[in-house]
């Protein structure tokens, strides 16, 4: 299980899906409003909406609750969210970056600050772990979107940079400046993407024990739990060996 958010990621962990559903529809409506009002309401011309709209379709949120998200921009009556970076060290001294969506700094900041504490981390102060990672454009597809030669040859022909591929789909990475157009080109030829985002990709990885994994796990689960995380991103990798004796 690498930390990296690729299909293995913690949102996309066995049974995170049906256990959170309700919480997940919640945070993907929250980005959908947000991108909303940053830019135009049409997804058509704005790439971070349409990246919003089509993760929640794949994540099956109703097309009302879509709407009513981009509704809540058009209107003014939205929130005024604030998008904010923490990061610190978890257990075994894994690096992990959380990127989250507030109305309320302090509340965020707190919720965050205890998770880490109270479960074997640390939470630092800004770009204390993020030099370890890459900020790139990554784009997700399921297995159904072909092998891995085929993916492969789309996302060289679309001006993709890397592709790793196993049983769980596929992980395209670009330069920031061209992931939309990238996303765009492989449409034409792999259909929509399950995912389209800005992500933090680490340089090094860290194996962590079993001992450390059950308290990183945990720590990771409070965190995907509370409302205004978006995305947790970490370093650490989890052999299966490990996975397997956690049950």
């Amino acid at each position: 299980m690498a930390g990296h958010s690729k299909f293995k990621n913690i949102m996309h962990r066995k049974g995170a899906q049906d256990k959170k559903r309700a919480a997940s529809f919640s945070k993907l409506s929250r980005e959908i409003t947000v991108a909303a009002k940053l830019g135009m309401p049409d997804p058509d011309f704005n790439p971070r909406l349409r990246a919003a709209v089509n993760a929640a379709k794949a994540q099956s949120v109703p097309k009302d609750n879509i709407q009513r998200a981009i509704d809540k921009a058009v209107r003014g009556d939205a929130e005024n969210y604030e998008e904010i970076r923490y990061e610190g060290y978890g257990p075994g001294g894994v690096a992990l970056i959380v990127e989250a969506l507030t109305d309320n700094r302090n509340r965020t900041a707190t919720n965050v600050r205890t998770a880490f504490s109270k479960n074997g981390g640390n939470l630092g102060a800004s770009g204390a772990v993020s030099h370890g990672f890459e900020r790139l454009g990554l784009i997700e597809y399921g297995p159904g979107a072909g092998d891995e030669d085929a993916v492969l040859e789309a996302a060289i022909e679309a001006g993709a940079d890397d592709i790793e591929s196993d049983a769980d789909g596929h992980a395209i990475w670009t330069a920031i400046d061209v992931l939309h157009p990238v996303a765009r080109e492989l449409e034409k030829s792999l259909g929509e993407a399950a995912a389209v985002k800005l992500a933090w990709k680490p340089g090094l990885m860290v194996e962590v024990s079993a001992s450390d994994a059950v308290t990183l796990l945990k720590l990771i689960d409070i965190l995907d739990d509370d409302d205004d995380v978006q995305m947790v991103w970490g370093n650490y990798e989890i052999s299966d060996a490990v996975m397997e004796s956690l049950g």
